[in-house]
């Protein structure tokens, strides 16, 4: 973002005050020979600080050079990352539980459905049993039934013999007579 009005110009005169600064205290820097830099000048804000080099590879970083410090933000963050993976373990566990009970109930009802059906179903057994006995105590009621009806129709066939029989018998007497 561009620093603009009174902003512009404090940055612009700080600028220019610690370029004259560096310019006067180092002047081997502007010809461009490579000389030592004193002192005070690397220990001024506007230098880099060197590392020495412990090791004798000159370009191998060691191990300690190598190990930062966690920042605070990401231990936060993982601390985070975890707690809320944590809730949601624990919500996919409840839920894993809660279709289980609901399994279980469900199990528990069919279970009672079928008893209940169990129940129904000797019933009609029973009921079907009783009336298959009464069936049998009415059995000789039923043949008698049967033979009277088997009777009674050999009966009305010898009635309709008798019938025509005397129809004849009539009809030949009545023949008989006229004459």
């Amino acid at each position: 973002m561009a620093a603009t009005g009174d902003d512009a110009t404090v940055m612009d005169s700080i600028s220019r005050a610690s370029g004259a600064h560096s310019s006067s205290a180092n002047p081997s820097a502007s010809s461009g020979s490579h000389a030592e830099v004193p002192e005070d000048a690397a220990d001024s804000p506007g230098a880099a600080p060197k590392k020495p080099h412990t090791n004798s590879d000159g370009g191998v970083e060691t191990a300690e050079e190598a190990v930062e410090p966690a920042e605070p933000d990401i231990n936060e963050l993982c601390t985070d990352m975890f707690e809320k993976m944590a809730i949601f373990l624990q919500g996919e566990l409840t839920a894993t539980c809660e279709d289980y009970r609901l399994l279980e109930n469900m199990n528990k009802l069919t279970s009672l459905k079928y008893l209940e059906m169990k129940d129904i179903s000797i019933n009609i057994s029973r009921n079907l049993q009783d009336l298959n006995n009464k069936y049998a105590s009415l059995q000789p009621y039923l043949d008698q039934i049967n033979q009277i009806e088997e009777q009674v129709s050999a009966l009305e066939q010898a009635a309709y013999k008798l019938d025509a029989y005397s129809k004849k018998l009539e009809a030949r007497f009545k023949k008989l007579e006229k004459r």
